[in-house]
């Protein structure tokens, strides 16, 4: 036997690793393993490697954390942009453990989330557009950033209704434009605004809302908001409105108007259909 095998053979019943015995020897760690192959640790040592091994990796993870948890501002004001930016990721995106989404098909809307983001994390979104679809989709990977709007998502549904006026818009806005859409059908005399939301929670904060701007509606079960009668159309179209570049699908095979009309632009159409007011003081139609 010659002496470097003997002596890797020896180091190994004396507990040593493969990593230990190459760095003892100065030997590659090919030719150590070649002599240690069949002779295994003891289970004690076995145990130490593994501890090790999972204190290494939550050491790396919490470094890790610690740079990713600096790339964005955290804040303790909200202000529009921030209003903006977490109600359209709890409307139309997703907040998940590792990072944030949003999904829709409107330009102007997947624009206006990538600008509000940059004002509190810096680096760029990943792209995605399904092309059978064409819903666009934009996503920050961070599970730090993830985590921290989870909180702040919560807070704002428990704190909107106490928020200032304009706050409270900025919200209803992004509600509408992600969730809304106008129901306007001149052949059936239908007229009406209604915003769609699985958790009737949320619904419930939109309809206060509104009732905060003079807006009357009803929540219709199980999971839609109703707004109706040309009063409250035209306090809607004054104070709240659908933004600007926010169109419906033309596309689709149940679409009314069969072009991507601006949604604001058909609740125009809606509200200066209304005819005067009658003798008797009621719309005619």
């Amino acid at each position: 036997m010659n002496t470097f095998k003997r002596q890797c053979i020896e180091l190994r019943k004396k507990d040593y690793t493969l990593p230990e015995i190459v760095r003892i020897t100065g030997r590659p760690k090919t030719s150590v393993h070649f002599h240690i192959q069949n002779l295994r640790l003891s289970a004690k040592k076995l145990r130490l490697v593994r501890e090790s091994r999972m204190t290494l990796a939550r050491e790396l993870a919490r470094k890790r954390r610690g740079i990713s948890a600096r790339l964005f501002k955290r804040f303790t004001e909200w202000d529009k942009g921030l209003v903006c930016l977490v109600s359209h990721l709890v409307f139309d995106g997703e907040i998940r453990r590792n990072g944030c989404v949003y999904n829709n098909r409107n330009m102007a809307l997947l624009d206006r989330v990538e600008n509000c983001m940059k004002g509190i994390y810096p680096l760029e979104p990943k792209r995605y557009v399904n092309k059978f679809t064409g819903v666009a989709r934009i996503s920050y990977f961070n599970v730090s950033l993830g985590e921290y709007m989870k909180e702040k998502s919560i807070q704002l549904l428990q704190e909107i209704t106490r928020k200032p006026r304009h706050l409270k818009r900025e919200f209803l806005i992004s509600f509408f434009d992600d969730e809304g859409c106008i129901d306007y059908r001149p052949d059936r005399n239908h007229r009406r605004i209604r915003g769609y939301q699985k958790k009737v929670p949320i619904l419930k904060i939109v309809q206060r809302l509104l009732g905060d701007f003079g807006i009357e509606s009803r929540i219709q079960l199980p999971n839609e908001v109703v707004i109706a009668h040309k009063e409250n159309l035209l306090k809607f179209q004054k104070e709240i409105n659908f933004s600007r570049g926010v169109r419906i699908n033309g596309d689709r095979p149940n679409s009314v108007w069969k072009q991507h009309l601006e949604k604001r632009e058909i609740l125009r159409r809606a509200t200066e259909s209304y005819k005067p007011l009658g003798s008797n003081g009621v719309h005619r139609y």
